[in-house]
């Protein structure tokens, strides 16, 4: 027996349960070239005890590996917990590398990773910033706080479903006072079902590029299709808690209200440089408490239906460059000039909060309108009811600790008011 042949033994046994023989024959891949640093890095994780009982050095010189039997080495890797630092930077390198070998395992490497702890944590601690001028009667505005946000994942036995959790306390380092208590803004399971993927419970909805609706449902979402092209529904109820309807206090835009919330939305993947996708959101007895005029302490009460249809996609010109855009409509009359809305930005490299030092940058313009948005992914910088220029710049100063500051350049739509806003967000990951 050859040595490679004794190597590649050798990585099975350590593997079982990961892939089959029979796969694994019948998926061969090409050889690791035998001076490529993933060597080193996996003799520096069994020198450190992340692989045990890998036999040291035996698969250098001309003894190569194929990058399916490099995958199983890394999907061991994976399942471990307890990594230090530099290990764990290793093997999410490793995991980068052969990611298409590692995804080719499907569901083996998922059940590694859950057997190996049955609930994940995730999370992150986030200090924003910003401060927003405005000539409108709405006057000026500053934000200076602090989140600390928990992600729990459960594995729901071997049937691929999970249970997961987003939960959030907020402290204001203005006036060093805490919000009220810890929230559960998410709550969900989420597995496959008759060949879907379903949602259900408090769940998070994302529509296209974040225009029109970036938030939470109490109800459920079904997808379905390829890779290719994907349909998603999703259906519940719509009431983010941002305002106390019987005192009327603070209710001046088109995110506090309660619906019933209804959606489709179609996703088209042809190739890595295009994707487009287009959809339709309905909101059902919409039912809120509007501000008859900026800054008038006066409001009236509101209730009818709103339904909103959206196009867009993103196209990268190559690796640094893309373009992303697109475009929103309210389509009830009651909505008036105020029913639309689009955004279409530059986007120039981007950070990647695994990679110390990468950075990125955009340059765009939006304009949405106060009836045409519900929750819109922008609103850190630009919610309902704003148009003008941004631009914003992210930068990877560690390891999961990502800094952001953006700028937005414009006026109220409703108004005609000049507005400007200043952001700076810093995320640490966990």
């Amino acid at each position: 027996m050859s040595k490679k042949t004794l190597v590649s033994a050798i990585t099975a046994a350590l593997v079982v349960g990961a892939a089959s023989t029979t796969f694994a024959a019948a998926n061969p891949f090409s050889d690791v070239p035998a001076d490529s640093w993933a060597y080193d890095a996996v003799t520096t994780l069994a020198a450190d005890g992340v692989i045990d009982g890998y036999p040291d050095g035996t698969y250098k010189g001309q003894n190569t590996m194929t990058r399916y039997e490099m995958a199983q080495i890394v999907a061991r890797a994976m399942a471990k917990t307890d990594l230090e630092k530099a290990d764990k930077a290793l093997v999410d390198k490793l995991a980068a590398e052969f990611a298409e070998e590692l995804d080719n395992l499907g569901v083996r490497v998922a059940d590694l990773e859950k057997k190996s702890d049955n609930v994940k944590w995730g999370g992150e601690l986030r200090y924003r910033y910003y401060d927003i001028d405005r000539d409108s009667a709405a006057g000026d505005e500053t934000h200076n706080k602090v989140l600390f946000r928990l992600e729990p994942k459960a594995y729901i036995g071997d049937s691929g479903w999970t249970a997961n959790a987003r939960l959030d306390y907020e402290m204001n380092l203005s006036t060093d006072e805490n919000d009220d208590g810890v929230e559960v803004d998410r709550a969900w399971v989420e597995g496959p079902l008759f060949g879907t993927t379903v949602q259900a419970g408090r769940v998070p909805v994302f529509t296209a590029q974040g225009l029109l609706f970036d938030d939470r449902i109490s109800g459920g979402t079904v997808a379905f299709g390829s890779d290719e092209f994907k349909t998603t529904l999703a259906a519940g109820r719509y009431n983010p808690e941002h305002s106390d309807y019987t005192s009327i206090v603070g209710v001046n835009n088109a995110k506090d209200i309660t619906a019933e919330y209804y959606g489709v939305q179609f996703d088209y993947t042809p190739n890595d440089k295009l994707s487009l996708n287009a959809g339709y959101t309905g909101l059902v007895n919409l039912d809120a408490y509007v501000e008859t005029a900026p800054g008038s302490g006066k409001y009236d009460h509101f209730s009818d239906d709103a339904t909103f249809w959206y196009v867009g996609g993103k196209y990268a010109f190559n690796k640094n460059v893309a373009f992303v855009g697109e475009y929103a409509q309210n389509t009830e009359d009651w909505a008036d000039d105020e029913d639309q809305a689009w955004t279409a930005e530059l986007q120039y490299k981007g950070a990647n909060v695994a990679d110390p030092g990468s950075w990125g940058m955009y340059a765009g313009y939006r304009q949405i309108e106060e009836a045409a948005s519900i929750a819109p992914t922008y609103d850190d910088i630009i919610g309902a009811g704003y148009k003008g220029a941004v631009v914003g710049a992210m930068y990877v100063p560690a390891e999961n600790i990502l800094a952001t500051i953006e700028y937005f350049d414009g006026e109220e739509t409703y108004s005609g008011k000049d507005a400007s806003k200043f952001f700076a967000n810093v995320d640490f990951f966990f």
